[in-house]
């Protein structure tokens, strides 16, 4: 009878741990690893807004363990783009400019794009049209980051202006303090953000070494994704499954301002 019992706790044992084994499936994600205070990384680690996000949303969504990996804008859209990897965090909404990306996911958060000039910029000339009366000017821009509009990129093509793209917001923001560029485009919470640690950490000195610095002008407001690759054919069969769940969990938790919350506790709390 005893012997009886043993086997069948041992069985009811053994098949608890098959259905655990089988009912999780390993999931990456990339996050930009140089996009605070959005994304970033601390000692390989994935910090910021998004990641603090979509580590709440995961955790509730029964069936996928998710490692979310920081990684160089880039090369993340490049693995995106060649369907080595299952989606990426956080990209604006540009289906046509990457037909490699699809579907995005349910907006995750707003933010607002702007424009950082250095003031002489803005003295020189009527700057209130964006981006006829910048014509002639070198903007900064991060890279791989699409910003700016169909316009803009008109005029790029055009040789109207110049995009300088570089690595980081601290790149960006110093070559502009340089004078290297005339104006910076990116987040408005981002750009503050950089701009602050920079001058804590000694080395923007406005006014001073550094040219004096004025937003021109919001270009425009957009939502962060969760961006899936297109090009995988079939290789993350659960990718479905996985939308469904991710949405529902995000359109709850902004429901029930979870989202605000975090990016405040982020935000008071940065590593």
């Amino acid at each position: 009878m005893k012997k009886g019992l043993w086997l069948a706790a041992l069985l009811i044992t053994c098949l608890t741990t098959w259905q655990t084994g089988i009912a999780a499936t390993d999931v990456v994600v990339y996050c930009d690893d140089n996009y605070p205070p959005y994304s970033y990384a601390v000692e390989g680690q994935a910090r910021g807004i998004y990641p603090a996000i979509l580590e709440q949303a995961f955790q509730r969504m029964e069936g996928y363990r998710v490692t979310i990996l920081p990684i160089p804008w880039k090369r993340g859209l490049h693995d995106i783009e060649n369907g080595k990897v299952f989606a990426i965090c956080p990209p604006y909404f540009r289906p046509r400019a990457r037909p490699y990306m699809w579907p995005y996911s349910t907006p995750i958060l707003q933010e607002k794009v702007v424009l950082l000039c250095r003031d002489e910029i803005l003295q020189s000339a009527p700057r209130h049209t964006w981006p006829e009366d910048f014509r002639g000017l070198t903007i900064g821009s991060n890279d791989g980051f699409l910003l700016g509009g169909e316009a803009f990129y008109r005029e790029v093509e055009k040789n109207n202006i110049r995009i300088d793209e570089a690595r980081s917001n601290r790149i960006n923001l110093l070559k502009l303090g340089i004078k290297r560029t005339d104006c910076y485009i990116n987040d408005r919470l981002a750009i503050l953000w950089e701009l602050n640690k920079l001058k804590k950490e000694g080395l923007y000195d406005e006014g001073g070494t550094h040219a004096l610095l004025s937003e021109a002008l919001v270009v425009s407001t957009e939502w962060g994704h969760l961006g899936f690759t297109s090009r995988d054919f079939g290789r993350f069969h659960f990718k479905k499954d996985f939308i469904i769940k991710f949405n529902a969990v995000i359109t709850d938790m902004q429901n029930k301002g979870e989202i605000r919350r975090i990016m405040t506790q982020v935000m008071t709390a940065p590593e």
